[in-house]
């Protein structure tokens, strides 16, 4: 019979030497099918979820398992932690603003302002999207996670060097939101930019993230429709016309339907995780519908725009990324189906704010 001491032994660090080698991955599946289950790929689509643990950091789903020989992330893993499917979000509003700007003002663009501009929605995107990969990677959410691997979740990276890269864009974005106020002497403004910053990281960070708790729609179209497309126009022209308030809600409107087919995709293992994402709330089949409704309610706003801007017609185009994305995600049966359905609605906003900001300033 083993004594204690010999029970506590870790086989892991048994010597390599001679004839008794560390256990490989395939003895150690065949010794403890359980625990090797962990090891799967991931982003394997094919895993069923395991039932949401709970720490001793007391946070959903634990600590993030160790990957097994994780490989180090490349250039290209970092470009991808940016997740640049997603930049369109931060630039379709900066376009509408700048339109409606054009509007109010006779004499010319205001380039270096709209420059700014787009230079504080974009670092504010990506500075969301890799504190994103941060917060759910040390929670231990990722591990349930059925789309592409994160930077986090998979032991690419680092947690501190993934959340030091969000830091340096939310400062990126802190600079030239700074510059931007002191061209115009607009100061009430810092706040405004500070406060969207700390929306972005509590999105999925800090004790209580209220992308948790079925709020992140509504961070989504406050942010990446309202204050981007409204801000824009107003540190161009120091007001805002109704042009910038009806497309900022268009595209806030779209912007939720990329955050919500995200979400349909990642229902289950959200569940899983103990995220309680709108799309777990509402369940599989109505987010769907919601999805429909976040999507097309846009080209029907066109109606209106089409009563006073004669181009404004040619929007409807967008429809060709817009209708197909629809279909695929009210019939979609698989994550990559879902991903695709994703990129179409991203896409969706560039074409949909290219389209309109043309029949605006034009």
């Amino acid at each position: 019979m083993a004594t204690p001491k010999q029970q506590r032994i870790d086989p892991n660090k048994v010597s390599s030497k001679g004839p008794d080698k560390a256990p490989t991955l395939a003895t150690a599946k065949a010794a403890n099918p359980a625990k090797a289950g962990n090891t799967a790929n991931i982003g394997d689509t094919t895993q069923a979820p395991k039932a949401r643990t709970t720490g001793k950091s007391g946070r959903p789903g634990g600590r993030p398992a160790a990957a097994v020989q994780a490989k180090k992330a490349s250039a290209a893993d970092w470009i991808s932690g940016a997740r640049l499917r997603t930049l369109p979000l931060g630039i379709a509003p900066v376009i509408l603003g700048t339109a409606a700007a054009h509007l109010l003002d006779t004499e010319g663009w205001h380039w270096v302002r709209a420059l700014l501009a787009l230079v504080v929605a974009v670092s504010l995107q990506i500075g969301v999207n890799y504190a994103n990969d941060y917060s759910d990677g040390i929670r231990g959410t990722d591990k349930f996670r059925v789309g592409p691997a994160r930077l986090t979740g998979s032991g690419a990276a680092k947690p501190k060097a993934v959340l030091a890269v969000a830091l340096v864009f939310f400062g990126i974005a802190a600079i030239a939101g700074l510059t931007l106020t002191i061209l115009i002497g607009q100061y009430w403004l810092l706040a405004v930019g500070a406060v969207a910053i700390i929306a972005g990281y509590f999105y999925t960070g800090g004790k209580r993230p209220y992308g948790y708790n079925a709020l992140g729609e509504v961070f989504v179209f406050v942010f990446f429709g309202l204050v981007a497309t409204a801000g824009t126009t107003y540190v161009q022209e120091l007001t805002v016309n109704v042009e910038s308030w009806v497309s900022g809600v268009a595209i806030g409107l779209i912007a939720c339907a990329v955050l919500m087919v995200n979400n349909i995709r990642d229902i289950t293992p959200d569940k899983a995780a103990g995220k309680r994402t709108l799309a777990v709330l509402l369940g599989d089949r109505v987010s769907r519908i919601v999805f429909a409704v976040f999507l097309l309610v846009p080209f029907a706003m066109l109606a209106l725009f089409a009563i006073f801007y004669t181009n404004a017609y040619l929007v409807f185009f967008a429809l060709l990324l817009a209708g197909p994305a629809v279909v695929i995600t009210l019939t979609a049966k698989t994550p990559p189906e879902l991903i695709l359905a994703l990129k179409l609605t991203s896409f969706t906003a560039l074409v949909y704010a290219i389209g309109l900001g043309a029949a605006i300033a034009f």
